[in-house]
């Protein structure tokens, strides 16, 4: 049986027919890339390794490998590696399979990203591209910046500007570390470009883009409610649910926190089913804390594809998380959203609305949060862009000039 949720495609729709009015506020920048962009074809090595990554990817590799001036070479890291949280993704999203797969996943962040340097720079010396793409925040992203800068390769870094402004989150440390080895920094918000410009980065290396992965909420949203059934699955009614993600070391391998978020979300489960998709990280701290008991009561599931995915955030009556990418998810779907952090970096979705930020150090202060939230809902608003970023990122890494979120033409590089 298939779940169509009621007017949830048109609200959608209206967002992306304002955003060129919403994003005409992000300050423009001149179009800038590295030199011999745009004369013969240039290789583009992209260097990707968690499922947040395959996601933003997944947009922007099909318009790199429409242009025939463009030529790709997609590095998987293989931070990301069991089935569901990396293979699944691959298929489901329709992305090119890996012409390099390093296999490395697991171990503390410095020695993972040790490894990943070392294995990059082999495959950077062997296929010489005249750019790396990174994206977000992760040791990969990381790996793949430094590994390139030291070869005096440029780098181009998807959803550059992002600050949440608390150093002890290793995604911190690797966003701000990768805005600064960057050359060609592709911004998803007028709030990401401030950040840039206030940290002395040139104006010319800012482009104001919009966000990869509302182009993909775009794409993949419909796919999800024609094909997925996970609600029959799971026994699940549209909005008869609270989905609930868990997976940042911050929550995950501090006790008291993952205590109180467990605490909470049975709390909650007293009045509203619970589903929370396991992580292995968030599985191996259950098992190793002695807390897979606090979890009974909710709807434990292993890891699902992203069209199962998105198909429970779209139909959930409110989102519980610690993901950056899930929070603007539950935005673009219009689902109220917990998020169970100290800060986040989408300050724009608190301040319209949609996002209520909780520190989880109390159960009580967990349920309370997520329980006054099931309705709420903010403003109508784009600031995520037109569905169009992949587009305009691709259209400055091969050159040609673009149109801006504003609509107006940009100067070829």
């Amino acid at each position: 049986m298939r779940h169509v949720l009621d007017g949830r495609e048109g609200p959608i729709g209206r967002r992306r027919q304002a955003a060129c009015t919403a994003l005409g506020a992000i300050r423009e920048v001149p179009a800038a890339g590295p030199a011999g962009f745009g004369r013969g074809i240039v290789k583009i090595a992209t260097i990707i390794g968690a499922r947040p990554q395959f996601i933003k990817a997944a947009a922007v590799s099909r318009e790199l490998r429409a242009r025939p001036s463009l030529r790709e070479v997609l590095v998987h890291t293989g931070q990301h590696y069991d089935a569901a949280m990396s293979d699944v993704f691959f298929e489901e999203l329709g992305l090119a399979r890996p012409d390099f797969h390093l296999g490395i996943g697991g171990g503390l962040h410095g020695a993972m990203t040790g490894r990943m340097l070392e294995a990059i720079e082999r495959v950077l010396v062997e296929e010489e591209p005249a750019m790396a793409l990174v994206y977000g925040d992760t040791n990969s992203t990381l790996a793949g910046a430094l590994a390139a800068a030291k070869l005096h390769i440029p780098v181009a870094h998807v959803e550059a500007g992002l600050r949440s402004y608390n150093r002890r989150m290793p995604e911190e440390v690797n966003r701000v570390l990768t805005d600064h080895l960057s050359q060609v920094l592709f911004a998803p918000t007028e709030g990401a470009v401030a950040n840039l410009l206030r940290e002395g980065i040139p104006p010319d290396s800012v482009h104001a883009v919009g966000d990869v992965m509302f182009d993909a909420a775009l794409h993949f949203g419909p796919l999800a409610e024609a094909r997925s059934g996970i609600l029959d699955r799971f026994s699940l009614r549209p909005r008869g649910y609270v989905l609930a993600t868990l997976h940042r070391a911050e929550n995950t391998d501090d006790p008291g926190r993952l205590a109180a978020i467990l605490g909470g979300l049975a709390a909650v489960a007293v009045e509203i089913p619970v589903v929370l998709p396991l992580h292995p990280r968030t599985r191996g701290a259950l098992e190793r804390l002695g807390m897979s008991a606090a979890a009974e009561s909710l709807q434990l599931v292993d890891p699902v594809g992203y069209l199962d995915m998105t198909l429970l955030e779209r139909a959930a009556r409110l989102i519980a998380t610690d993901s950056g990418g899930v929070q603007k998810e539950a935005f673009f779907h219009q689902v109220p959203c917990v998020t169970l952090r100290d800060e986040t970096e989408w300050t724009e979705l608190v301040e319209l609305g949609w996002n209520r930020v909780t520190p989880p150090t109390d159960a009580a202060a967990v349920a309370s949060a997520i329980l006054e939230s099931l309705d709420r809902k903010g403003r109508e608003a784009a600031p995520f862009g037109d569905g169009r970023a992949a587009v305009r990122i691709a259209d400055v890494l091969c050159g040609s000039g673009w149109e801006a979120p504003g609509g107006s033409r940009r100067p070829a590089v």
